[in-house]
């Protein structure tokens, strides 16, 4: 692997600097990975309540009954539930709770819950990684601006190359639903010889079902400054054949075979440029998230069991109380964008956007998002489980990411196939009509 030299992160991100970016003293640089801090910047103690443990490396051993290749199995099968949040006692918990959070209960009083359980901090990267952090995944460990946050966010490590399939259920308010299922592969540019030095990563997505949409690609070569040099994106159309450019892939463009619930930008709950919005850093807040979602990866359940009218089914759901990284982000004068504020909540140990508020332009609450994290143990990999989006005014909901009925990620493919198949030209051997 070739290592992202900082001082190019660092020459492409500080042209959207709204407050300069601040680089690290030698002595903070001195304090990650010590008494106080994790490697990646994260609060190394536990808080005072002891209901937030302190970090000891993560889940670092396999769980009992994992098989190597075989899906994850549950490090906790045994744990039951603390309390559970409802609509009826939210208001004893609101403290560690977001808008967005408390909007929901409200809006599903009778089926929405949140069932909280012991807190586990089992995020963890490989050795290797954590060398190389500051320099290639997380430029701003210390952070002092809210844009310095979401870039940890954006840039963070993500197993650097990984084929996956999973769904993206389009829910209607009724609980109707049909699958639309995906199979993508992602490989950081440092993996590829001869990558721009702007270039973050390469992406395909190919769609394998509803058989109306089968053999439609996607192609996006993700760039770091994408206003100087904006995302390159190109779609291969099955039915018409043909492969053309597709500009609208980023900010507030429709997300692909979404139903118009989520915008380009909301994918993996935020990603591309982040030039429209002014961003503050609020601080940070102990709140209940989507933790160590095992449940939401049983082999043994189906679509139907997990998706519900309105939300997933808190039957499999997990929250653990974290603390996280608050950042407000507020559309600039001048701009345009169908969310005109969005208050994002980042997990301090993974750097992974957890919950997101959004609000459309009358101010009013529109759409809330969480992402289910979880720990790939066996590759020491961060990601979610699934991510949703809920739509309180239409009803509707979109999980993103549910593999149960498929065959989940594969990492460290062999990604130098990437550097012929990441090309337009390419395009037209991936789509199968």
């Amino acid at each position: 692997m070739k290592t992202l030299a900082k001082l190019t992160v660092l020459a492409a991100l500080g042209l959207f600097a709204q407050n300069a970016f601040a680089e690290l003293t030698a002595e903070q640089a001195a304090s990650l990975g010590g008494d106080k801090l994790t490697p990646i910047g994260a609060e190394r103690a536990g808080n005072a309540a002891g209901t937030i443990p302190a970090w000891t490396g993560g889940l670092t051993e396999m769980p009992a009954g994992y098989v190597e290749g075989e899906p994850l199995v549950d490090p906790f099968p045994n744990e039951k539930p603390l309390f559970t949040i409802t609509a009826q006692n939210f208001e004893q918990y609101k403290g560690n709770l977001s808008a967005g959070q408390i909007a929901l209960l409200k809006r599903y009083p009778d089926t929405f819950r949140m069932p909280v359980y012991t807190t586990h901090r089992t995020a963890a990267y490989p050795a290797d990684i954590y060398e190389a952090i500051v320099d290639a995944y997380c430029p701003f460990p210390i952070p002092k601006s809210g844009i310095e946050v979401v870039w940890n966010h954006v840039l963070r490590y993500r197993g650097g190359s990984v084929k996956r399939s999973y769904t993206q259920i389009p829910v209607q308010s009724s609980g109707a639903f049909s699958p639309v299922v995906f199979e993508d592969q992602l490989t950081f540019a440092q993996y590829l010889e001869g990558a721009p030095a702007n270039r973050l990563f390469y992406y395909k997505q190919a769609i394998k079902a509803p058989a109306r949409l089968e053999g439609d690609v996607l192609l996006v070569h993700e760039n770091i400054n994408q206003v100087i040099d904006p995302r390159d994106a190109w779609v291969y159309n099955a039915g018409q054949r043909r492969v053309r450019r597709a500009p609208d892939v980023a900010y507030d463009g429709p997300g692909n075979a979404s139903d118009g619930l989520r915008t380009a930008d909301d994918l993996d709950m935020y990603n591309g440029a982040p030039d429209r919005y002014e961003w503050k850093l609020v601080g940070k807040q102990e709140l209940y998230i989507p933790y160590n979602a095992f449940r939401l990866e049983d082999q043994n359940l189906k679509y139907k069991d997990i998706v519900l009218a309105g939300h997933m089914n808190p039957e499999y759901l997990r929250y653990e109380l974290h603390r996280v990284w608050v950042v407000e982000a507020t559309l600039k004068e001048g701009q345009r964008h169908i969310y005109a504020k969005r208050t994002f909540y980042v997990d301090e140990d993974t750097w992974q956007i957890s919950v997101a508020d959004l609000y459309d332009g009358r101010g009013e609450m529109w759409r809330v998002k969480e992402a289910h994290n979880n720990i790939h143990y066996q590759v020491s990999v961060p990601w979610y489980a699934a991510e949703t989006s809920h739509d309180l005014i239409s009803g509707r909901h979109l999980p993103i990411g549910l593999g149960n009925e498929l065959r989940g990620y594969q990492y460290n493919w062999d990604y130098k196939v990437g550097e012929r198949e990441y090309t337009p030209a390419a395009l037209r051997r991936s789509g199968v009509r």
